[in-house]
């Protein structure tokens, strides 16, 4: 009996420690992604103003992904890219950073201003790692104005939201001191 309960106590223990360390190796790539991803933005896709805000959070539609999502469609026949669920998209990087669709990845070298991003599909819908910018209750008016999604996106092209921004490029939601 002796021995079965210090087993268990050793077998909690190392699974505890387990678990931490696979946590905070995730919070650790996670930072590492916002510190060092590459930033890109992405214009929001135009919707009621009414139904922008719900609750604490915007609900976010962004126009790539219409423009994948139009793609995909015109691409009937080819079945394998109606069926994924995940995909990439090559976009072009204008001088502001501002990603511009030209392609599904086709598995061509990119150009200069070239980079790729992937996406998801989830119930229809075209995803960048969220449909959903959170902020604190009571501050949805400074986010009203926002017209792209500032990215951090790493050698993968996995995109990270980091803020919203207006159509000058200013960041919303910070306040003045």
């Amino acid at each position: 009996m002796m021995c079965s309960a210090k087993w268990n106590r050793t077998v909690v223990i190392v699974t505890t420690l387990l678990m931490l360390a696979v946590v905070n190796w995730a919070i650790w790539q996670k930072e590492r992604h916002l510190a060092e991803g590459e930033i890109v933005y992405l214009e929001l896709a135009p919707v009621d103003p009414r139904s922008l805000m719900q609750g604490d959070y915007m609900a976010l539609n962004f126009a790539l992904g219409d423009q994948i999502q139009t793609m995909l469609h015109q691409a009937e026949s080819d079945n394998d890219l109606l069926k994924a669920s995940n995909g990439v998209v090559v976009v072009r990087l204008d001088e502001q950073r501002i990603a511009h669709f030209q392609r599904l990845d086709d598995g061509t070298s990119l150009a200069d201003h070239e980079r790729q991003l992937r996406y998801r599909l989830r119930n229809g819908q075209v995803r960048f790692a969220t449909d959903a910018f959170f902020f604190q209750e009571g501050h949805a008016e400074r986010y009203e104005p926002a017209r792209y999604g500032q990215f951090r996106v790493n050698t993968q092209g996995e995109p990270l939201l980091v803020a919203m921004y207006d159509d000058e490029l200013n960041q919303l939601g910070e306040t003045t001191k």
